[in-house]
């Protein structure tokens, strides 16, 4: 897994939409696809890309398989915004200032 490979796999918002769907906790391929507007193997594609790029766990029962949200798979996300974090507040205040300036 990648910087490169979330960023990919996090691009498309059916993949969000099964993150999103793993925040209540384990699901099965079923129970992910509840809700979205895309077929069994388009979920197993998804589902396939994430794990790949380490955003979510699988854990085999018998012949089911549970998916969980792998969260250190976001690390890279976090890692990527805290280089961008210090960058911010500087803008935002000269924003502020011009803002300020241009109502006067």
């Amino acid at each position: 897994m990648n910087e490169s490979d979330v960023f990919r796999a996090l691009a498309d918002p059916n993949r969000r939409a099964v993150l999103e769907r793993l925040l209540d906790g384990e699901k099965n391929a079923t129970e992910l696809r509840e809700r979205l507007r895309i077929s069994q193997p388009a979920v197993s594609q998804h589902v396939a890309v994430l794990r790949g790029a380490g955003l979510i766990a699988e854990k085999k029962e018998g012949r089911h398989v549970r998916y969980s949200l792998a969260p250190e798979g976001l690390t890279p996300v976090l890692d990527w915004l805290t280089r961008y974090r210090a960058f911010w507040p500087a803008r935002v205040e000269r924003l502020k200032a011009l803002l300020k300036e241009m109502d006067q």
